[in-house]
């Protein structure tokens, strides 16, 4: 439900104070060339502004989905609450910044590719994100700068998002939680696009992909793309690759396997 959930309208650079142990909301944003959103943020119970070294923080796409049930069709992440269980066993809990999507242009904000004669613009939306929004909570918040301060996630085309925007902006992200990826995209096109970069340092991936989805199709495809970062020197520290008998192309396989994605990250 999103009846606690505090919205608040502001502009980049002059952020209102934000509460913690809740999501609050900001915005809308108008990122140039896009659509307005929102943008959630969730401070941790422990949140302290002054904290040494500054706070980690956990960047993911497709916001609406990120937190609770409301806005999402198809249930919430609940990402902040499986962020909290990290706290009683001593892990940290991170800053965690949910990007809204623009709706009917989430899939060429969010692609790096051209697809169907749809153009791939991922690559202005993070100038956006890296550019304006980062610098911004950063400063406000007193976040630790990346790369090994930051990661960013995201399920099916966010997924997809989050693989490329670390190896393509590694100077901002240290990691790349990739749920589900849309690996197939463009006739598999990130393959060869990551081939083409240098590995990403620091670097921490995880990589998951459900059995059950698309008849079964997508899990060789994402077993290929750990065979890669494998092949390229990830090794189980820096890699966890997940693939799940049970799982589906759905909010509730990806609320499942959250957990363990973060302990990976947050240890």
């Amino acid at each position: 439900m999103e009846d606690h959930l505090q919205t608040l309208p502001t502009a980049l650079g002059t952020l209102p104070p934000l509460r913690t142990g809740e999501v609050n909301i900001l915005g809308p944003f108008e990122p140039p060339g896009f659509a307005p959103r929102l943008v959630r943020i969730y401070l941790p119970q422990a949140y302290a502004p002054d904290r040494a070294g500054g706070h980690s923080a956990l960047y993911l796409y497709d916001g609406q989905n990120a937190f609770d049930d409301g806005p999402s069709f198809a249930g919430g992440w609940h990402v902040h609450q499986a962020a909290e269980r990290l706290g009683r066993s001593g892990r940290t809990v991170p800053v965690i910044v949910g990007i809204d999507h623009g709706g009917t242009a989430r899939i060429e904000e969010l692609s790096p590719f051209d697809f169907q004669g749809t153009p791939g613009r991922l690559a202005s939306f993070m100038d956006w994100i890296t550019g304006d929004l980062m610098p911004a909570l950063t400063g406000a918040l007193g976040l630790q700068a990346g790369p090994l301060g930051a990661v960013i996630g995201g399920s099916s085309m966010g997924g997809l998002a989050a693989l490329w925007s670390h190896f393509h902006v590694p100077h901002a992200f240290g990691g790349a939680l990739a749920i589900s990826p849309s690996l197939w995209l463009a006739e598999r096109a990130i393959f060869e696009d990551l081939a083409a970069q240098p590995d990403p340092h620091p670097s921490r991936i995880y990589l998951d992909m459900g059995a059950r989805e698309d008849k079964g199709r997508q899990l060789p495809i994402a077993a290929a793309m750990a065979a890669h970062l494998a092949r390229r020197g990830w090794g189980p520290d820096r890699l966890l690759w997940r693939p799940d008998s049970k799982g589906s192309h759905n909010e509730a396989a990806w609320r499942r396997r959250l957990p363990k994605a973060l302990r990976f990250f947050y240890r």
